[in-house]
């Protein structure tokens, strides 16, 4: 009996063991599998943080391009682009700005200009044409070409009147450009006039000499080298340039005395370059009038709704272009140029 019992107590011995040796294992087994759902769970997580910031951009582009699109709309209201009135069609005074310099690839360039003055003479409900004003003036050609495309204009357009209006400042080309208009209003502190062209540079000869520095051009072409500010000046070259500057000039004057006629004043400054007020301005007859936009579209051409017809970049081009003008700009300056500003 002690050895049965004792071989039965063995056996539970034995089983026992085998027992703690299944649980060891399970444990074994419970550990492999720990790290197993961990990893399951980092990619999990992960997969899940990516999503949402993946949404977030998601989101950013969305509300970017709603952004745009607002702001596009924005401007086309702002400049009446779109009319929501369904009843009787409204006579409107058309806008046509003329801000800043007057040079290629401006805002203030012909093309923009003329485009915008076609546009304004084409709509059928047009009472009248406003060009507003705002500019120190630019390039002769740029404003010349101005001049007549808008009096070509009022030639086609006869029953359409076309008027100036003279905001803070319309000197050398902005007044070459009002000059085409049928009358011309300005605000009594206005500054008009400097009718006159100019040219600029500097001279680096003796910056040179001080700093020993040797001069050396080639030139096929005795004037190539005209007007070089690293050389000296030359009587014959700064000669030769106020000839230019002076026939210039002339043509200025000519196409003043054309859109003004018998309003000039017998002032013999008029054509000197100096400027003046509003109020002088209507004095020696540079200026039909004092008076607003609001003042002509409302009293004149009974239009009190103003339409701009500006031609208008998308707002990413103007973004992107305002670093391309400006080196362009900054380049073109370089040169000698006449200019009428």
């Amino acid at each position: 009996m002690a050895a049965n019992s004792a071989g039965n107590g063995n056996k539970q011995t034995g089983a026992m063991n085998n027992n703690d040796r299944w649980a060891e294992a399970d444990d074994d087994y419970a550990y492999d599998a720990g790290w197993e759902r961990d990893i399951v769970s980092t990619l999990a997580l992960d997969s899940l943080k990516e999503q949402r910031r993946a949404r977030r951009w998601g989101i950013f582009f969305k509300l970017l391009g709603f952004g745009y699109v607002a702001v596009a709309l924005l401007l086309a209201f702002r400049n009446n682009l779109f009319d929501f009135n369904f009843g009787e069609v409204q006579k409107h005074t058309a806008i046509v700005d003329v801000a800043g310099p007057i040079a290629a690839g401006e805002p203030a360039s012909a093309d923009v200009i003329v485009a915008g003055v076609k546009a304004a003479f084409a709509d059928e409900n047009t009472a009248g044409v406003i060009l507003r004003i705002n500019s120190p003036g630019g390039s002769p050609v740029q404003a010349g070409r101005v001049f007549d495309e808008v009096k070509r204009m009022r030639e086609a357009h006869p029953d359409i009147p076309l008027y100036a209006v003279i905001e803070d400042l319309c000197a050398s080309g902005g007044y070459y450009v009002a000059a085409a208009a049928d009358k011309i209003y300005a605000d009594k502190a206005s500054l008009v006039g400097s009718i006159g062209v100019r040219t600029g540079g500097f001279g680096f000869v003796d910056t040179m000499n001080k700093l020993g520095v040797e001069r050396r051009l080639i030139t096929a072409g005795e004037n190539k080298a005209f007007l070089d500010p690293f050389s000296p000046l030359k009587t014959d070259e700064v000669a030769h340039m106020e000839s230019l500057l002076g026939e210039i000039h002339q043509q200025f004057k000519s196409v003043v005395k054309e859109g003004r006629g018998d309003k000039l004043g017998a002032d013999s400054e008029i054509f000197s370059g100096l400027i003046w007020t509003g109020e002088q301005a209507v004095e020696n007859g540079l200026v039909d009038a004092i008076g607003s936009e609001m003042t002509v579209a409302r009293e004149v051409f009974k239009a009190e709704k103003l339409v701009n017809f500006t031609p208008q970049e998308g707002l990413l081009n103007q973004i992107a272009g305002n670093i391309g003008v400006k080196l362009s700009g900054q380049l073109a300056n370089s040169v000698l140029m006449p200019t009428m500003r």
